[in-house]
């Protein structure tokens, strides 16, 4: 038998936040309540920013911005691609 709901939530959101989340809903047909619990049942998604795996540790991401802090290198192979005309 399901529990009975007793408790309620209450959440202050932006109004533009509001109608991005009565839309989302409104997309599965679902109420609110229904679309915010399916969502929180399934867990953080790999598209989400708070995902476990979207998140590095500081040493990681100082060895990916010094990465990106590099000057860009020359691939011959790259290039020569590049040079090559389009196939027809």
């Amino acid at each position: 038998m399901a529990e009975t709901k007793t408790q309620r939530v209450h959440l202050r959101v932006a109004a533009s936040d509001d109608e991005l989340f009565r839309s989302a809903a409104a997309m599965t047909q679902e109420s609110l309540s229904s679309s915010w619990w399916r969502a929180a049942e399934s867990g953080p998604s790999a598209s989400s920013p708070t995902a476990p795996d979207s998140r590095c540790q500081p040493a990681q991401w100082r060895t990916f911005t010094a990465a990106l802090d590099r000057p860009a290198r020359e691939i011959p192979a790259v290039v020569e691609l590049f040079r090559r005309s389009r196939p027809e």
